[in-house]
């Protein structure tokens, strides 16, 4: 009887082979559902303030650890990032706004 379990087997990867393409047939019939379009986003004035503050704190480089407002920008990045509430941005005092958006470039000598 060893022919029958091959005869069989034949028949069980033919059976198996034509359920892959009746299902890939069965899938390529299906209607495409219309693509849903979403209105923009309205800017959250908050985000904004915390976005151009990271910019500012990325273009200080080294020295964006010792500005106290960029580390507590930073923490509030990751407050946001984790799903936690938003808190309020700390005030910003006088000495990060003189800051400049970009580090001055020394004069090349």
């Amino acid at each position: 009887m060893p022919g029958r379990s091959g005869a069989f087997r034949a028949a069980a990867i033919l059976v198996l082979v034509a359920v892959i393409i009746a299902s890939l047939f069965a899938i390529g019939r299906r209607p495409v559902p219309p693509v849903a379009v979403t209105p923009a986003t309205i800017p959250n004035p908050a985000q904004d303030d915390l976005s151009a503050e990271l910019r500012r704190c990325s273009a200080l480089g080294p020295q964006d650890p010792e500005d106290a407002r960029c580390v507590a920008v930073w923490e509030e990045n990751r407050r946001r990032f984790l799903g936690k509430p938003a808190l309020p941005l700390p005030p910003q005092s006088s000495l990060g706004a003189a800051a400049p958006a970009t580090p001055a470039k020394e004069d090349a000598r």
